[in-house]
């Protein structure tokens, strides 16, 4: 902390995220290592099947690829950190914790955004097969994901401008797994009124245009696919769909429930397991999810294990 005459700035933080679990630290550590290593390998293994395969070069998969890049710079904004404050280094610079907030939210918005883009590009495939083609180009797949990452790096631009102009000179412990707003909210020592509407404001509608837009987007899907004559038929339009909705289910759910509120007044621990479900948890499961409902996927990684399979028995056999 810097003193001045009449308070003490605050220009570090501690975290308080693991100090009441001692005990279990180290398989913690292990634990949390292992989702980390297997949600990069994960995601890396989704990025080079979808470039290495022609086949896969459509907008449906390049979307996925786009998402499974997010994931990896989402998750190591936050896991690493929390990595390091499992081996006791807690302390976290303001600036630092500033900028891992803005980091974080800027992936969040733009995986919103994704995932709504995703589910048009759904709608147009079944809805409107015969001009599919022409309007869903790949160059069209790029200028739908830039403006993805354009809104995130704006979207959280006035939550964190307001956030950096509170007065911090009370308490330093932030009690969460990592930096975000609400915890460092909590801490001020001057009125935050304005910046709780706030992020209600922008957090309820940035999150409720995009459910609505998926919303609306499965509306026309189900309508469409009930239209279709056979079960085959329906079922295989419904194939195409699966993996994006369970994947959206997970990161709606839990980060509506952590960011769409009018009070900071929640209980810590519900905090922490929210963050651990959206920061942690959805990311692991995000290659799971693609590489076991795409057929695609499914098939290229069962040839891919069977070969890798083969050749160290027949190294063996050598």
């Amino acid at each position: 902390m810097m003193t001045t005459p009449n308070q003490s700035i605050i220009t570090q933080f501690i975290f308080e995220d693991f100090t009441d679990v001692n005990e279990v630290q180290g398989l913690l550590f292990t634990l949390l290592i292992i989702i980390y290593i297997f949600t990069l390998s994960g995601n890396l293994l989704i990025i080079s099947l979808i470039c290495t395969h022609p086949n896969l070069h459509v907008p449906l998969y390049i979307f996925v690829a786009i998402l499974s890049f997010v994931e990896i710079w989402y998750t190591g904004i936050t896991i690493p950190k929390m990595l390091t404050n499992l081996l006791n280094e807690k302390m976290i610079s303001f600036i630092g914790c500033i900028l891992q907030i803005y980091f974080f939210h800027c992936m969040g918005i733009t995986e919103t955004y994704l995932l709504t883009v995703m589910a048009y590009d759904r709608y147009m495939a079944i809805c409107n097969p015969l001009r599919y083609p022409y309007i869903m180009t790949n160059v069209c797949c790029f200028q739908l994901a830039a403006s993805c990452w354009i809104l995130g790096l704006f979207g959280p631009l006035a939550q964190i401008i307001l956030l950096s102009r509170l007065s911090f000179c009370g308490s330093n412990k932030i009690e969460h797994i990592f930096c975000d707003f609400n915890p460092l909210i909590k801490l001020a020592c001057s009125d935050t009124s304005l910046n709780v509407t706030v992020d209600f404001a922008i957090n309820s509608f940035l999150l409720l245009l995009a459910f609505t837009c998926i919303i609306t987007s499965y509306i026309k899907i189900i309508s469409a696919v009930l239209k279709i004559k056979t079960t085959e038929g329906r079922k295989k339009a419904f194939s195409t769909c699966g993996a994006h909705l369970t994947v959206v289910l997970l990161f709606f759910g839990s980060v509506s429930f952590i960011y769409v509120r009018l009070t900071n007044f929640k209980s810590v621990n519900y905090d922490r397991a929210m963050a651990v479900i959206y920061s942690v948890l959805t990311p692991m499961c995000n290659p799971i999810i693609y590489s076991l409902r795409n057929r695609e996927i499914r098939e290229i990684l069962k040839k891919w294990f069977g070969e890798l399979f083969l050749n160290a028995k027949v190294d063996i056999q050598g």
